[in-house]
């Protein structure tokens, strides 16, 4: 798939080591539990390959078109860890700092969300973040995503006692689009 400026396509093996560098980034995984050392990241390219193998869509590698720079990752994931609304399919996003404040997440999005209601024939899609992760929920509302804080929840894959547990839900519907 391809927006305005960026190109979202399968993962290279090119992609492994800028890959890596983002995941080890402590700003880039501030809202996560901790950075990925080298063999984690290279696990969930594995995890994200095989999910497109299993759906068809997945998180896609994120390059911008003009130079063919690997910034990143946007795409839908299946979550089906236990919680109120899974399982669900997620509109999520994962960039480089040197790629954030671009837009770049945002126009990913919109074109994840595009085909998770189109080709996907999802009728729902949600995306969630730790509370204090304002970045992510900033795109979240500016792709018209909406927020009922009846819907948070406490993460269950974030280590009881930890400030990252509490996560907000954002929700969008295939009409508003």
């Amino acid at each position: 798939m391809e927006t305005e400026r960026l190109v979202m396509r399968r993962w290279r093996e090119t992609d492994l080591e800028p890959f890596a560098e983002l995941n080890a980034d402590p700003e880039v995984m501030r809202h996560f539990p901790a950075p990925l050392t080298r063999e984690e990241s290279d696990a969930m390219v594995g995890r994200i390959e095989a999910a497109f193998d299993e759906h068809g869509y997945g998180l896609w590698a994120l390059e911008v078109r003009a130079t063919g720079e690997f910034i990143g990752f946007t795409g839908l994931a299946w979550q089906r860890f236990e919680a109120h609304f899974t399982p669900a399919l997620e509109v999520g996003w994962r960039l480089a700092r040197r790629a954030w404040g671009h837009g770049y997440a945002t126009e990913a999005a919109r074109a994840a969300l595009e085909y998770g209601f189109g080709p996907a024939g999802r009728r729902e899609i949600v995306s969630m973040t730790a509370v204090g992760n304002l970045r992510s929920r900033a795109v979240m509302e500016r792709l018209g995503m909406r927020r009922d804080p009846a819907d948070d929840f406490d993460h269950p894959r974030v280590p009881a006692g930890s400030p990252l547990r509490r996560h907000v839900l954002y929700r969008i519907g295939r009409d508003p689009l």
